[in-house]
């Protein structure tokens, strides 16, 4: 293999060789996901100068590497290894101790997150969904402020009133002990990305976009601790990209999403692209088939393991939540973080009418990360107060269970536990922060 990489006197390490590849039509495709990824990672080192920073960014803008999956989910790894580290240990007796196991669903941390960028700035529904959804699952939602719209999930939470939380307090090290208060966490981008600091006014005087803008949901510093996931993709071709990507990179349930009109959320207003990542039996193992077994081993490094993830693609649409469509004119454009942080709470306090276009566009949301989390695969539920526990058992698209993932849904909203959820969140981070 090439050695792409050499050391200067002034301490940056040179990328010429890979980007001369890059640049030469013949040799584009020569340059290894690997070889790409460890020059990204010399990024959040501050070993590339600006000059070939910025030639890298663009050069694999235009070539369309930064399309590929195998490029994708060797940058994401290389971008989660130069993160804050988090005590795995922890994050595993969190769920040990934390989660609620339902269905299928194993008590893990889920995530719901889009790229952004997809011009509508509609209100914050990822963010919005995610923190109604901690109220039946662990959420680790990662996010920042915006970029290309009025009001990031950042800036969504500090407008919060009459208190908002201290989202910069909680960190790597205070995650495991705020998680034993919360379902909630919002993991804020600059916290755990430190490098990410390196290549901010580049990626500003460019103006283009870059494969950062793509490595967000493949970013989270909890990720190998993530269950379940909704990715939300600005254009419909980055779908099958994504959910390839994610499998490559070790995801097991997920969804991917683009709506018809190129939006990175589920669409309120008409039909959404899915590609749904989903585990199966691998019928080529050779080991135990209790999955109970939990403590099954080989010394086998190429043993075949116990189940494979296929891909599932879809279509959906309100009806399939038995909900309406509402056209995004409804939803969008997006308002400045303080008004969209007073209909959050308006929806968490369940002022809003049952058919608000805001409130069903979170609704078809949250409902669907219920449903790829698995907790709607079962014959009952008694999730609570308010619960009569009679599971909508109707299938949908891809044989999965929607309306009933907007039943719980509803119930986070009507019964509170919604509100609850932010507001322990809201506690734990200012417990965090200290007086």
């Amino acid at each position: 293999m090439t050695d792409h990489l050499a050391q200067n006197a002034n301490q940056h390490i040179s990328i010429a060789p890979l980007l001369k590849e890059l640049t030469e039509q013949s040799n584009i495709k020569n340059a290894t996901a690997n070889e790409i990824a460890t020059a990204i990672s010399r990024i959040f080192e501050n070993k590339l100068s600006p000059v070939q920073c910025s030639s890298l960014l663009s050069l694999l803008r235009a070539t369309k590497r930064d399309r590929e999956p195998l490029v994708l989910a060797k940058c994401g790894q290389r971008m989660r290894e130069a993160a804050a580290q988090v005590d795995r240990k922890a994050l595993r007796d969190v769920i040990r101790t934390r989660g609620r196991k339902e269905g299928s669903y194993r008590g893990g941390f889920c995530d719901l997150v889009g790229t952004g960028g997809d011009g509508w700035s509609t209100f914050n529904v990822s963010t919005t969904a995610s923190i109604l959804a901690s109220s039946l699952l662990l959420l680790g939602k990662h996010g920042n402020r915006a970029s290309s719209s009025t009001s990031g999930s950042a800036d969504l939470l500090q407008a919060i009133k009459p208190k908002a939380p201290v989202i910069g307090a909680v960190n790597a090290g205070v995650l495991p002990s705020l998680y034993e208060k919360s379902n909630y966490a919002f993991l804020f981008a600059p916290t755990f990305h430190p490098g990410m600091r390196h290549v901010a006014a580049i990626r500003k005087e460019l103006g283009i976009r870059t494969i950062f803008n793509l490595l967000g949901p493949l970013a989270n510093p909890i990720e190998g601790s993530i269950e379940a996931r909704i990715v939300g993709v600005f254009h419909q071709e980055l779908g099958p990209t994504f959910a390839e990507a994610l499998r490559l990179s070790g995801a097991r349930k997920g969804l991917v999403v683009c709506g018809e009109e190129q939006l990175d959320e589920i669409s309120c207003a008409g039909k959404t692209k899915c590609w749904r990542l989903f585990e199966r039996p691998n019928p080529a193992f050779r080991g135990p088939k209790d999955e109970e077994d939990e403590n099954f081993t080989t010394s086998d490094e190429e043993a075949e393991p116990r189940t494979v993830v296929d891909i599932q693609e879809f279509t959906l649409e309100p009806s399939n939540f038995g909900l309406q469509s509402h056209a995004l004119s409804k939803v969008s454009p997006g308002k400045m973080p303080e008004e969209n942080a007073a209909t959050l709470m308006r929806l968490l306090r369940n002022e809003l009418p049952r058919d608000h276009p805001i409130l069903e566009f979170v609704l078809l949301n949250t409902a669907a990360l219920f449903v790829i989390a698995g907790i709607c695969d079962v014959d009952a539920s008694d999730m609570g107060h308010g619960d009569n526990g009679e599971v909508i058992q109707e299938n949908g698209p891809g044989g999965l269970r929607w309306k009933e993932g907007v039943r719980r849904a509803r119930w986070a909203v009507e019964s509170g536990r919604g509100l609850a959820s932010l507001e322990r969140y809201i506690e734990a981070s200012h417990a965090a922060a200290g007086p």
